[in-house]
This record gives C-alpha cells, sequence and structure tokens, in this order.
C-alpha cells in the first residue's frame, strides 16, 4: 500500500494537481497512508472523515434523500463522497471510501461491501464531462482486513485514473473496446 501511496502522490505532484479524501469505514487510514510519503504536502490538500451518516451530508453534501433511502452503503453515496469533498476542499481529485467492516451488516448490506470512488478532471483532454467513478467491493476478512483492502482499492483506483490520464490516448483505447463513455 505504501508503494500506491508513494505512487499517487509523485504522480500528483508531477502532474501539479491536487487531492482530497472522504473516508468512512477506514476512518483516516486513507489520509494516514498518503501522509507517510514524504513531500505528500505538495499534493494533498487535507481529509473529511464523516463516519456518522449525518455528516455525510452535512459535511459533503451527499443528498439526504438518498442517504434516508439507501443507506450510507451505497455507490452513488461514495461518488457524492468524493465530489463533495472535492469542492470543499479545493481539489483537483476526491476520493472516497464508505462500506462495512464488520462486525454487523448495516444498510441491508453484509460486511465486506465496500465502494470506493474518485471525482476528478476525467477526460477534459477528450471532451468527455468531467465526473466520478466508483468500485463496489466484496471483500473477506476480519474488520482490520478488510479496512486495509479498501485503503489500498481507493489508492489503487486513483492511480489509475492518473496514469490513464498521463498516457493520453490509453483511456479512448479502453473506451472503444467498452462501447464508449
Amino acid at each position: 500500500m505504501s508503494s500506491t501511496a508513494t505512487d499517487v502522490v509523485r504522480l500528483l505532484t508531477v502532474k501539479g494537481q491536487t487531492l482530497a479524501v472522504a473516508e468512512s469505514l477506514t476512518g483516516g487510514m486513507v489520509a494516514s497512508a498518503l501522509t507517510a510519503v514524504p513531500g505528500a504536502s505538495k499534493a494533498f490538500r487535507g481529509s473529511v472523515t464523516a463516519y456518522a451518516t449525518e455528516l455525510k451530508q452535512e459535511l459533503l453534501g451527499v443528498d439526504a434523500t438518498l442517504l434516508a433511502t439507501r443507506g450510507a452503503v451505497d455507490p452513488q453515496v461514495a461518488a457524492q463522497m468524493a465530489a463533495g469533498v472535492r469542492v470543499a476542499l479545493g481539489a483537483d481529485w476526491g476520493i472516497a471510501t464508505t462500506g462495512v467492516a464488520g462486525p454487523d451488516p448495516q444498510d441491508g448490506q453484509p460486511v465486506g461491501t465496500v465502494f470506493v470512488a474518485v471525482d476528478g478532471p476525467f477526460g477534459t483532454d477528450e471532451g468527455c464531462a468531467p465526473g466520478g467513478k466508483v468500485e463496489a467491493l466484496r471483500l473477506n476478512g476480519d474488520r482490520a482486513e478488510i479496512r486495509m483492502e479498501s485503503v489500498r482499492s481507493v489508492l489503487a483506483l486513483l492511480l489509475r485514473e492518473l496514469a490513464g490520464e498521463q498516457t493520453g490516448n490509453e483511456r479512448a483505447q479502453d473506451t472503444e473496446r467498452n462501447g464508449g463513455f
């Protein structure tokens, strides 16, 4: 994980871009991994640990109706958390984690259900609208293992987006294989 965090900080620094983090189940672990990297202050703006559901709405702008109907463990909630922290902290990129680390299910979701999201300047060079991406994870293991894998997964998702943006046409080629945006 530390090498992924190092690569994220390095790429953001090279691009002159910044990152903000919104965390729920990881409780600050993503921010901790990033700030462990020497020079992180060049790219890392800050984080919001919104563990309580109402804080997701109050601090990150997650839609209250969405939270009331779907609960906090939802792909749209993750996407809105990433977008909200990006705006709130004035960063180029926002990433978010929400899910169930256990020991008990939450919002009708089983332990190990996790959503990680990234929001950033996607496709601005290719004419696509900015927006976010969400990955749904079904993780095994105990609470600590689920939280650590969530950190690794959200950083890996961001790294793929940063690397794809840096290599230019790679994103367009993926789009053609997958049938469009």
